[in-house]
């Protein structure tokens, strides 16, 4: 039962990170290509026990796309008129 669960878990975790990586544009993927990442997470993924597609969650994702986002801009009603009063 445990190897069931172990082996369950693994193939999870490696149809995950294809899929998350699949999705990611080119941009927000680090240290390798994405093709490089695809590649590491067929390749060293239910084999060695999840390496690759835990390697890719890790080192791979979630690069920020650049800089502080611009601020929304509040737009006052206008019917409200001590709208600035409530800031």
């Amino acid at each position: 039962m445990a190897r069931f669960v172990l082996l369950f878990l693994v193939f999870g975790i490696t149809i995950y990170a294809l899929i998350d990586c699949a999705r990611k544009d080119e941009s927000e993927i680090k240290t390798l290509p994405k093709w490089g990442w695809l590649l590491v997470i067929i390749l060293i993924g239910p084999q060695a026990l999840a390496i690759g597609p835990i390697a890719y969650l890790i080192a791979g994702r979630n690069r920020k796309s650049g800089g502080r986002k611009p601020k929304r801009r509040i737009l006052p009603p206008d019917d409200d008129p001590d709208f600035l009063r409530k800031l």
